[in-house]
C-alpha cells in the first residue's frame, strides 16, 4: 500500500507558475514508476507527466511539453511537477500515481492521491 499526499495548488494568474508536490508513504517510494494526472469538470482524467524509479526516463503530454517539468526526489519520498507558463486551458483538478509496473503513455496507476486543485486566471 502507498498513500499519497498532494500539495502545492491554488490561484495563478495566466503566464504564472506553480510547483506541485507530492509525498509518498507506505511502501519503497523508489519501486514505483510515479505520474501526474489531471481532470477538468467535464473532462476525462489524461495523464500529464511520469517518471520512471530511477528518474531516468520522463513522459509529458504534448499539451504540457516545454512548459511543465517532472521530478522526484527518493531520499525524500516525494515527486514534483514545476508548471510554468501556466494556460486557463490548465486548470484543473491535479492527481499523484504511482504504478510498479508501467511508465510513460503506459501507466495505469495502482495508487492516486486525493487531488489538488490548479486554478489559472485569464
Amino acid at each position: 500500500q502507498v498513500q499519497l499526499v498532494e500539495s502545492g495548488g491554488g490561484l495563478v494568474q495566466a503566464g504564472g507558475s506553480l510547483r506541485l508536490s507530492c509525498a509518498a508513504s507506505g511502501r519503497a517510494f523508489s519501486n514505483y514508476h510515479m505520474g501526474w494526472f489531471r481532470q477538468a469538470p467535464g473532462k476525462d482524467r489524461e495523464c500529464v507527466a511520469t517518471i520512471s524509479w530511477s528518474g531516468r526516463f520522463t513522459y509529458y503530454a504534448d499539451s504540457v511539453k516545454g512548459r511543465f517539468t517532472i521530478s522526484r526526489d527518493n531520499a525524500k519520498n516525494t515527486v514534483y511537477l514545476q508548471m510554468n507558463s501556466l494556460k486557463p486551458e490548465d486548470a484543473a483538478v491535479y492527481y499523484c500515481a504511482a504504478d510498479s509496473t508501467s511508465d510513460g503513455a503506459r501507466m495505469r496507476p495502482h495508487y492516486w492521491g486525493q487531488g489538488t486543485q490548479v486554478t489559472v486566471s485569464s
